[in-house]
Order: structure tokens, then sequence, then C-alpha cells
């Protein structure tokens, strides 16, 4: 047992979390207003790729997202509950394929528009802000292919005598 609780000081991820959790809420209170209701922001993707693909077996929708099989996979789920994807078996018997319902299909436009717009915004915060986001991110992404996370946290690891 250690001496004291490492948790007991601030995450330094904390605010990040935070702001992209309000950053999603903000974006999920567009879809209410509109009256568009058991719409995720993080549904838009995946249903907007489904909309100019057709159907995909889950593994191929993470791959053409640039997401986990996993993630993709509980998104999947969350979106089936809410109706907007239907999930049938793939060629084999352990893939299942993807499409999207009617309900939506007429969603998507509303949903490319409102992609656009998200990214619009991004760039207008890039422009307001002293350090734009999308640089910073490029730069960590930039550090981290010098030095991986696994590296440097290994470099500051102590680990407690067994």
């Amino acid at each position: 047992m250690t001496s004291s609780d490492p948790t007991a000081v601030p995450d330094p991820w904390h605010s990040l979390h935070e702001l992209l959790a309000a950053m999603d809420a903000e974006i999920e209170q567009v879809y209410v207003e509109r009256g568009i209701q058991g719409v995720r922001p993080r549904f838009a993707y995946p249903l907007i790729r489904l909309s100019h693909t057709g159907p995909m077996t889950i593994r191929d929708l993470a791959k053409s997202l640039g997401r986990s099989h996993s993630a993709t996979s509980q998104t999947v789920a969350a979106m089936r509950k809410e109706g907007l994807v239907t999930s049938e078996p793939g060629p084999d018997a352990r893939t299942r394929r993807i499409d999207l319902t009617e309900h939506a299909r007429s969603l998507v436009p509303f949903l490319e528009a409102e992609w656009r717009a998200t990214h619009d915004t991004v760039a207008e915060l890039d422009r307001e802000i002293p350090y734009a986001m999308t640089a910073v991110v490029e730069e960590v992404r930039r550090a981290l292919d010098r030095r991986p996370m696994r590296r440097r946290i290994l470099d500051h690891l102590v680990e407690p005598p067994r």
C-alpha cells in the first residue's frame, strides 16, 4: 500500500474530458431542439458513413471510421436500441452486417449539415483562441510519435517493492 492516494491530486485529463462532454451535450441539444430524439453525437459519423457505403460489417465499419471494433460494436448496439440500424448475419457466422433503418436515412441530410456546421465551428474556435485545438492535437500526436506514451509512462514509473 502506498502512503498517499494518487487520485487525490486533480486528474490532468479531467478538464479535457469535461470539455469534450460539454461540447457533445451542446451538439445533442441541437438535435433535441430540432425534434430528433435518441441520436447521440457519436452516432453521426457511422450513420453518415453507412448512408454512403451501404451495409457493412462492424469490423469494416470500425476500420472505415478509424475506431476500434469494440467501440464500434458498442455504438452499433446503442444505435440499434434507438431504432437507427438493423443487424443481420454477415457472410460468415461471426459477423453482422449493419444497415440504416428508414428513420435513420431520413436523419442523414440533417446529420451531414450538422457535421459540416460542427467542422466550421471548430475552425472558428481555432481562429479565436491563441493555440488552435487542431494544431495542439497534431503537435501532441507528433510528440508521441517521437516518444510513445507507453515509453513516457515507463520512464516515470516507480514500481512499489514486491
